[in-house]
C-alpha cells in the first residue's frame, strides 16, 4: 500500500480501527443492553432446540444444492457480487446486470431463506417472535440463528448458494418494467465488496483484482454499468416525487438502495397485479396538508435556507430541492422538520394508500429475509402462492416489533452519548475492550464518571 493509499484508508472506518473501551465501560454497556432487552421484550439468545434445528439444516449443504440445480435456474456463470458494510456477517442480496441493445436486465438475487426456514420449523416461530434483527451500535440481536444466517443463507463469494432471483427487464429510455420474472436459482457470487471497496472500484477499476478469485470476471465493467443505472433510477425517483432525505449518499450505497427498491417494487407488483394475492405490503400514510405546511414553514424559516418557488406544489419535491441547496449545517434540522410530521409506515395485507415517502402506488419488502419477518413471509407467499391464515396478525406483529427495535436502538444510542461515546463511531468501527484504551484525548475519569451517572439514572 502506498503512503497515499494508507492516508486514504485512515479516513475510513476500516482504517481507523475499533473504538477502545475498558472492561468497566463494557460492563456498563452490557447492563444497559440487558435493561433495554427486558423493557422491549427482545430475546438475546435462541432456545437450544432452535439452535439445534438450525445446525442440522447446515449439514450436507453442498450435496443438497447439487440436487437442487436441475429444479432451478443455474446462474452460476453470471457475474454476481455482494456489497455490504465491512462488519456484515451475512450477505443476503447480490446483483448482476447486462446491458443489451434494446433493454437493461437487472438481476437481484436474494438468499433463499425459506428453503431452510418454513412455517413448520421452530426457526420460523422464532422469526415471528423476534420480528426483525435488532441492530445496536457494535451489537446485533439476530432474527435467525447466525449458524444458519451466516453460512448456508449467506451469499458468500466463490461458493454455490440457493437464491430467490428477481429478474427485471427494463426499458432503456424510461427504465420501466418490460418483463418481471421471479424464480428459484443457484448462484455463485464472484466477490464480496465492502462499501468502501465498491467506491474505490468505481474510481480505480484495476482494484477488482484485489477482490476477485477469478481474474477473468468483468466486475469493474459491471459495477460501472450498475452505477450508471442506479444513478438514473435515483434521479428518476426524485423527479417523480420520491422523498430523498440523504442527498449526499455515496455511489456504493446508492447502487444497493436503488436496486433493492426496484426489486421490492417488482415483487409487490407481481403479487398484487398479476396474482391478486394478499401479502405483507408496506404502507406509509401521508401527513395532512396542515402538517406538511407546518414542516415547510419551519424549514423556510431556517437561516440560509430557501425553498425554491417552483417546488411548493409537492412537499416531497420541495424538501428534495431544498436539501440540495441548503447549507450543510441545516441538513439535520430540515430532516427533523420532515420526520416530525411523518406518520409511521406499517405492514398491511392490503396496499391501499401506497407508500407516501417513496411515492409508490404499491410497495413491500422482499430483499432481506434474513433480518425482516415481512420479507421472509413474502418469500413464502411468492414461492407457494399460499397466504398465511394469520397474515393480518403477522403484519401487526412485524410493525410492532420494528417499532420496538427502533426505540431500543434510539435509547441505546442516547446512553452511549451519556457515557461519552460517539454512537456513529461505535456503529461504524465497532468496539474493542482493552485494559488501557487510547481515548483520543478524552478525559478517562470524566468518561467513567459519566458512565456511572448514566447507569444510576
Amino acid at each position: 500500500m502506498t503512503t497515499e493509499d494508507a492516508q486514504a484508508a485512515a479516513g475510513t472506518a476500516e482504517g481507523q480501527g475499533p473504538v477502545e473501551i475498558d472492561p468497566e465501560m463494557a460492563r456498563h454497556l452490557e447492563n444497559k443492553r440487558e435493561e433495554l432487552f427486558e423493557k422491549f421484550g427482545i430475546p438475546d439468545e435462541f432456545p437450544p432446540e432452535v439452535l439445534e434445528e438450525a445446525k442440522e439444516r447446515t449439514q450436507g449443504v453442498q450435496a443438497e444444492i447439487e440436487d437442487e440445480v436441475d429444479e432451478r435456474e443455474d446462474l452460476r456463470e453470471m457475474t454476481t457480487w455482494t456489497t455490504d458494510p465491512i462488519d456484515a456477517q451475512d450477505f443476503d442480496d447480490a446483483i448482476s446486470i447486462e446491458e443489451r441493445e434494446d433493454e437493461i436486465v437487472l438481476w437481484v438475487h436474494i438468499a433463499d431463506v425459506t428453503h431452510y426456514v418454513n412455517p413448520d420449523t421452530k426457526m420460523w416461530e422464532q422469526a415471528v417472535e423476534r420480528g426483525n434483527t435488532v441492530y445496536l451500535p457494535a451489537y446485533t440481536v439476530h432474527m435467525l440463528p447466525p449458524v444458519l444466517a451466516e453460512t448456508v443463507c449467506s451469499l458468500v463469494p466463490n461458493e454455490d448458494r440457493l437464491a430467490h432471483t428477481v429478474e427485471m427487464h427494463l426499458d432503456k429510455e424510461n427504465l420501466g418494467y418490460e418483463e418481471i420474472n421471479i424464480y428459484k436459482s443457484v448462484i455463485r457470487s464472484d466477490a464480496r465488496l465492502t462499501y468502501t471497496e465498491a467506491e474505490r472500484l468505481l474510481d480505480e477499476p484495476e482494484t477488482a483484482e484485489d477482490v476477485l478469485e477469478d481474474q477473468s470476471v468483468d466486475l469493474a465493467e459491471k459495477t460501472e454499468r450498475v452505477w450508471e443505472l442506479a444513478d438514473r433510477m435515483h434521479e428518476q425517483r426524485k423527479e417523480e416525487g420520491s422523498l430523498v432525505l440523504n442527498p449526499a449518499r455515496d455511489r456504493a450505497h446508492t447502487i444497493i438502495e436503488e436496486c433493492m427498491l426496484k426489486a421490492n417494487k417488482a415483487v409487490t407488483h407481481e403479487l398484487m397485479w398479476n396474482r391478486g394475492v394478499e401479502a405483507m405490503y408496506r404502507v406509509h400514510p401521508q401527513p395532512s396538508p396542515d402538517e406538511w405546511d407546518e414542516a415547510l414553514v419551519e424549514i423556510q424559516e431556517l437561516d440560509g435556507v430557501s425553498i425554491p418557488g417552483d417546488a411548493w406544489d409537492d412537499p416531497r419535491k420541495a424538501v428534495n430541492a431544498t436539501l440540495e441547496q441548503a447549507p450543510g449545517r441545516q441538513l439535520d434540522k430540515i430532516q427533523w422538520a420532515v420526520m416530525k410530521v411523518m406518520p409511521r409506515a406499517k405492514y398491511m395485507n392490503d396496499p391501499f394508500g401506497g407508500h407516501h415517502a417513496l411515492n409508490f402506488e404499491i410497495y413491500g419488502h422482499f430483499t432481506s429475509p434474513i433480518r425482516r419477518l415481512s420479507d421472509l413471509i413474502n418469500h413464502w407467499i411468492v414461492y407457494t402462492n399460499d397466504v398465511p391464515e394469520d397474515l393480518v396478525a403477522l403484519c401487526d406483529r412485524a410493525s410492532d416489533r420494528q417499532k420496538d427495535a427502533e426505540q431500543c436502538e434510539r435509547e441505546y444510542k442516547n446512553f452511549l452519548q451519556e457515557v461519552g461515546l460517539d454512537p456513529s463511531a461505535v456503529n461504524n468501527r465497532g468496539i474493542e475492550v482493552v485494559e488501557n484504551p487510547d481515548d483520543d484525548g478524552e478525559d478517562e475519569d470524566a468518561e467513567a464518571d459519566a458512565a456511572d451517572a448514566a447507569v444510576e439514572e
